[in-house]
């Protein structure tokens, strides 16, 4: 015998079991123990992951665009940390692998999908933040430099400060639009999901209603967790790196 802990999901009033408290019979009567959270029937589990670390930018080697957006490949640091994001999940029972339309997402990939036997699928609303006149160089300039306009982008916790850049707004709604196709293409099943930073952090402000900017910056080749029921989104872990380094890090990591 067992209890349930219900979530109940107010934007359409059902509720889903998320948690087991297994009970076991003793002499003194029935115990039980602490609960421990199991994936619904019909969720689907999504690996979140960051990108390997891509190409230095340089002045005189500018990266190519698609469709507006900077596409670096990996640096050789990044295919290292593909290496070992695919020792980390190939013994995972995973059923399909996403990638967006900038080539460090499916160079990232491209070590688990060999392993696993998978073709990365290309979910193309899940492309980095577009960043305007600032994408490529300028952005890791800038940063670097504390701009002014950069400061106050992160002060004001806005993408749109930056010339030319994406909105909050549409940002948000193509994410949670990429997301909600592979949710429903998946139900019940573990979905690796390889993005970029900006992505990681929406994707965790949707499913913990933080602050936009709240979970921007996970590392290079790092694993975040998002299970939908398919909704709500609830966050199971963020920023896993144990595959990477035992060591344990407080250096900051570029966001693009």
């Amino acid at each position: 015998m067992g209890v349930c802990l219900l979530l109940w999901a107010a934007d359409d009033k059902t509720c889903a079991r998320i948690y087991s408290l297994p009970s076991v019979t003793n002499d003194d009567g029935e115990v039980y123990r602490q609960y421990r959270f199991t994936l619904p029937p019909g969720a689907t589990d999504l690996l979140v992951v960051r990108h390997g670390e891509s190409a230095p930018a340089r002045p005189d080697q500018p990266a190519p665009l698609v469709d507006g957006h900077s596409d670096p490949e990996l640096a050789p640091e990044g295919r290292e940390q593909a290496e070992r994001l695919a020792e980390r999940l190939a013994h995972e029972h995973i059923d399909a692998i996403y990638v967006t339309t900038l080539r460090r997402t499916a160079e990232t990939a491209a070590p688990l999908a060999k392993r696993l036997g998978l073709t990365p699928i290309v979910e193309p609303d899940l492309r980095e933040i577009f960043l305007g006149e600032w994408e490529g160089l300028a952005f890791r300039k800038y940063v670097n430099e504390r701009h002014p306009t950069a400061v106050r982008m992160f002060l004001e916790q806005r993408w749109d400060v930056i010339p030319g850049a994406e909105s909050n707004e549409s940002f948000s709604g193509r994410v949670a639009a990429g997301l909600e196709r592979i949710v429903a293409a998946h139900p019940g099943q573990r979905v690796v999901v390889v993005v970029h930073g900006g992505v990681i952090g929406q994707i965790l402000s949707l499913a913990t209603g933080a602050a936009v900017f709240g979970f921007v910056g996970a590392d290079n080749a790092s694993i975040s967790q998002v299970v939908a029921m398919p909704k709500p989104l609830v966050m199971r872990r963020f920023n896993d790196t144990a595959h990477l380094d035992p060591i344990f890090s407080i250096a900051p990591e570029p966001l693009t």
